[in-house]
């Protein structure tokens, strides 16, 4: 029994002391985790310091880069403005020092005619006392000239039997009939002298007028050259079997002509706005790289947006070179449009800046006013750049919407008038029908041809526009053939070949032209989804 005790005893010492021991060792390993954790988040403090550190400095040196950048592209636009700021300056000291010639000329001229009136103005005080001892002497003739008529009065009535008065009345019925004689050879020979003056001092006008005006004489064509750097791109924009080359022809309306010609792209189409939008979409898809259909038409749409961009640049930049001020601008979009259409093969633009030149000097050698003038030269051929081109004359179009904006009465008139659809009521009037055949007869500025075989091209596009479903169409190959585009949704294969025999049955009967037209009718399929 005792021996059970102590074994108990010994192992509840035992167990206690474990449980102490345990409970030591625990209490040292919990210490140790404290402290290993400790260190660990010291260690994480310290290394989040070190990150936080690099970051701001990574911040910092980002930061110094992007105001590095800001400022030298700010310096460089600065340059650049810095740099037109001068080339601006340069043309207005140009300006002046040109100014102060002509105001030079004028002084001299100014001093010059001061001396002619100096030596005028003696030479009239010389004839007044000249002039004066005639009358002197004319009145004393004059005394003695009525003494003698008196006396040779008295001898006539006596040896006439008649009165003073009853033979005057004879002598004036007697040179009455030769005084109207002479008086008509006299008028004659007066209007005839007038005539000649008119047209030597008209004459002398025009010429000077010419010779004022510096003319540039652009002669349109029908082709565009767009340079290639090798001929490995030429496979590109044609794409594979052709649809390259094909939609690009569809968006534009002109053809592509890709042929032997080394590094070298032929554009050909009537319209030179046509032409314009090829030849830039040709180059932005060039220096972009990835052609293919709808990248095309994507950069078409760019293209044809920024050319409606650069028609009213070039209207504005036009107004503002002639001094013209106040234009709508409905007018100054047209006047834009002037860049890409000719007359005749003549640029429409130059040919109606030249004409408002050539209105401008006439007037003020005339003593009109020049602002108006000039205004008319510029206006007078804008009903050729009308969008819808109604069946009227293109000088009463430009009439009409001269009044629709406002312009005023007179220059309303000379554009209504340069071709006498209208009667002139302006001074003005006669100087643009002057000045417009003009420019149009100097050697070399127009081409006939070159009008009516554009004009036969619109014709053609305008007998297939008509027909019910046709969206675009285009005449290609100088106007041997005809590129409809119609609607797929409205219109059937069969009515497609339908339209196409209906269009060639018009163009024969309305039309005159040489040889065979072609008319292709595409429709075309496309369906688009959206992924959301």
């Amino acid at each position: 029994m005792p021996n059970i005790l102590y074994i108990l005893l010994t192992a509840v010492v035992a167990l206690g002391v474990g449980v102490y021991i345990g409970r030591y060792m625990l209490h040292k390993l919990n210490q140790e985790k404290e402290e290993a954790a400790r260190q660990k988040a010291k260690s994480i403090i310290r290394e989040a310091e070190l990150n936080a550190e690099s970051i701001k400095k990574d911040r910092i040196l980002e930061a110094k880069e992007k105001y590095l950048k800001l400022k030298s592209e700010f310096e460089e636009e600065s340059s650049k403005k810095k740099n037109i700021i001068i080339q601006n300056e340069n043309k207005l000291k140009q300006r002046e020092q040109h100014l102060n010639k002509q105001l030079e000329q004028v002084k001299r001229r100014e001093t010059e005619l001061d001396k002619e009136k100096e030596t005028l103005l003696a030479q009239v005080e010389k004839e007044k006392e000249v002039l004066h001892a005639h009358q002197e002497q004319l009145k004393k003739r004059k005394e003695e000239v009525e003494q003698q008529h008196e006396e040779v009065v008295g001898q006539l009535e006596k040896i006439a039997g008649l009165t003073a008065a009853e033979a005057r009345e004879q002598l004036v019925e007697a040179l009455k009939s030769e005084a109207q004689s002479r008086a008509s050879s006299h008028i004659k020979d007066i209007v005839a002298q007038a005539k000649l003056t008119a047209t030597k001092e008209a004459k002398k006008i025009v010429i000077e007028t010419i010779q004022r005006t510096a003319a540039e004489h652009a002669i349109e064509n029908c082709v565009s050259v767009f340079n290639i750097e090798s001929d490995d791109i030429k496979g590109k924009i044609i794409g594979r079997e052709g649809r390259n080359i094909r939609a690009l022809e569809a968006a534009t309306g002109v053809e592509i002509i890709v042929d032997d010609t080394p590094e070298a792209i032929i554009i050909s189409g009537f319209d030179p706005v046509r032409r314009e939008v090829a030849r830039l979409s040709l180059h932005r898809l060039v220096a972009d790289g990835r052609i293919h259909p709808a990248r095309i038409e994507e950069v078409v749409a760019k293209t044809r947006k920024n050319i409606e961009e650069e028609i009213v640049e070039i209207g504005e930049r036009t107004a503002i070179d002639l001094g013209i001020h106040g234009l709508h601008p409905e007018l100054i979009k047209m006047v834009g449009r002037m860049r890409f259409r000719s007359s005749y093969g003549q640029n429409l633009l130059q040919h109606s800046r030249e004409v408002a030149n050539l209105c401008a000097t006439m007037a003020a050698e005339l003593g009109l006013n020049v602002k108006h003038a000039k205004r008319a030269g510029l206006l007078h051929d804008i009903g050729k750049v009308t969008p819808d081109e109604p069946e009227l004359p293109h000088a009463i179009i430009g009439m009409e919407l001269a009044k629709k904006y406002k312009e005023h009465p007179d220059v309303c008139n000379a554009i209504g008038a340069h071709h006498d659809e209208v009667e002139m009521t302006a001074m003005i009037s006669p100087l643009v029908q002057a000045c417009d055949a003009i420019s149009g007869s100097r050697p070399g500025a127009r081409r006939e041809i070159m009008e009516s075989y554009i004009k036969r091209l619109k014709e053609l596009e305008e007998a297939a526009i008509s027909f019910d479903g046709v969206n675009q169409c285009y005449a290609i190959q100088a106007g041997r053939e005809l590129r409809v585009m119609v609607d797929a949704d409205n219109v059937t294969d069969e009515k497609a070949s339908q339209i196409s025999y209906d269009i060639s049955q018009k163009i024969e009967k309305e039309m005159q032209y040489p040889g065979q037209i072609k008319i292709t009718v595409i429709r075309e399929m496309r369906a688009i989804s959206y992924a959301k």
